[in-house]
């Protein structure tokens, strides 16, 4: 599978973990495709730091609006009844622990939850910026990501030895091959992608792996999340 599908099967996949009404953050990078799989009717909505609430996927080439850009300075468009806030109230959102879930990449993923995403030594980086308050605040954090690296180094490791950007926030990772989630000690392989094989993404991953509680790839998001009464008839 080349880069391109495989991103596309991450975000496709981590689309399906949200419910109607879910407030989400989309990080910069391979988390943003996840809009474009979202539902249209914005029962869904997506929070970028700059000030939007209701965002849509990326504006398509000649439709470009240059008064409409994400925090990471591409050209989006916003979805029916989207509000715009300035920076205070937008933070606000996200320190107050109102945002669902967030979806990062990341360099490195431990076990034991651990996130690394903003840095690596020796090579410029410009920030840790809203990944670090998104990390700790949001009441889901899953992680976007090819299961290894441009060198074929695992991801998901034991303990990161990169900079963290949070500890122990990580519920869940979503790989071209896998979705898992962080147990400890080892990680919990939750699905297999079609055609995987077990053995090889044990191989593939840098800390042991619990697979006791295998399901289908890509259930509903009624099944990947426990309900929340709170949010049962509620208008999206």
């Amino acid at each position: 599978m080349n880069a391109a599908a495989a991103r596309e099967r991450i975000a496709r996949r981590i689309a399906r973990e949200f419910r109607p009404g879910d407030l989400v953050n989309l990080g910069i990078g391979l988390p943003t495709q996840v809009a474009a799989f979202l539902p249209e009717d914005g029962s869904v909505r997506v929070h970028a730091e700059n000030g939007i609430v209701g965002m849509g996927p990326a504006a398509e080439a000649g439709e470009e609006d240059p008064d409409l850009i994400d925090a990471g300075g591409r050209y989006v468009t916003v979805r029916p009844g989207a509000a715009f806030t300035d920076s205070v109230v937008s933070f606000g959102l996200v320190r107050s622990g109102v945002v669902d879930a967030c979806v990062l990449g990341a360099f490195q993923v431990a076990a034991n939850g651990d996130l690394a995403n903003w840095r690596v030594p020796g090579r410029a980086a410009p920030g840790v910026g809203g990944a670090m308050e998104l990390a700790q605040k949001a009441r889901r954090v899953i992680v976007a990501t090819l299961h290894q690296d441009r060198d074929g180094a695992p991801k998901l490791i034991t303990a990161c030895d990169l900079p963290r950007t949070a500890r122990g926030t990580v519920t869940r990772i979503v790989t071209e091959r896998a979705v898992l989630e962080p147990a400890g000690d080892a990680f919990r392989l939750l699905e297999l992608a079609p055609d995987e094989d077990l053995d090889d993404v044990r191989a593939a991953t840098g800390a042991p792996l619990r697979a006791d509680d295998l399901r289908a790839w890509g259930g509903h998001a009624g099944d990947a999340v426990p309900p929340d009464p709170a949010k049962e008839g509620s208008a999206p």
